[in-house]
Order: C-alpha cells, then structure tokens, then sequence
C-alpha cells in the first residue's frame, strides 16, 4: 500500500518555502504573478518558453539576475507593464508567465 501527495504547481495552493527570515513565500513565482508596485529578480525562464523568445528577452534585459518592477497590472489579462534598468516593456501572459522570479522585499 502506498500514496502519493500531488501538489499544483501554481496557484493558491502551490508549494511553501520558508525564507530565512521565517517568511512563507511561493517556491516559484512567474514574473506575470507580480502586482503593481512589486520588485523581483530574475532567476530564469522555463524550458516551455522559445529558445528565440530567451533570447530575446535577455538582448531586452530580462537576464537572470537583472531586478525587475512591476510598474502597471490592470484586469481582464490585458499586458502588464514592467520596468528593467531604465526601460519600460509591456508584456503579456504568454511571455511572463514562463520567466521565473525572485520577490525582493521593498521594506528592505
């Protein structure tokens, strides 16, 4: 007899990890989970994202490593707005939501 626990991936019942100030946050954040106001960092991209879409996204900034803000989030799926360095993108779901990130704490 056995059994096996099956947990989503995403969603509000993804995974928990607990950071080293005690913090609960989600394991695996998309940069298309961000809301208005959110910063991250960018840890990489999911295999199911292009290798040409990679590419290109690190040629506009989006490497790993590189801080990441969430300037705009509006309703209905419509794009997101975000800003790297000093350049502001629009991206949708498509695209974000395969870019793995970090969230960084803005009390910090």
């Amino acid at each position: 007899f056995s059994f096996r626990i099956l947990l989503p991936l995403s969603g509000p019942h993804a995974p928990i990890a607990c950071g080293k100030d005690g913090i609960s946050t989600p394991m695996n954040l998309s940069l298309w989970s961000l809301k208005a106001g959110d910063r991250c960092e960018i840890l990489g991209y999911d295999q199911v994202l292009p290798e040409n879409y990679r590419t290109r996204m690190m040629e506009f900034g989006f490497h790993p490593g590189e801080t990441v803000a969430c300037v705009q989030s509006v309703a209905f799926g419509a794009p997101k707005v975000y800003r790297v360095s000093n350049t502001i993108f629009s991206l949708d779901e498509e695209v974000a939501d395969h870019i793995h990130v970090r969230l960084i704490d803005t009390d910090a």
